[in-house]
């Protein structure tokens, strides 16, 4: 089996590889997207906490 045929996949690759993508970039922003929402969360508390203690 050479590698060109294991990207065509009998003739399905062109459905194959673009599912794996969009799963990988899914999973990513899965694991992106609370990290983020955590750093926006901290920084808000800071600020409120600078307000506060005025």
């Amino acid at each position: 089996m050479s590698f060109e045929q294991f990207l065509n996949m009998g003739g399905y690759g062109w459905y194959v590889w673009p599912s794996y993508a969009l799963t990988a970039l899914v999973l990513l922003i899965n694991c992106l997207s609370p990290m983020l929402q955590r750093k926006q969360l901290l920084r808000q508390l800071a600020l409120k906490q600078k307000r506060g203690q005025r």
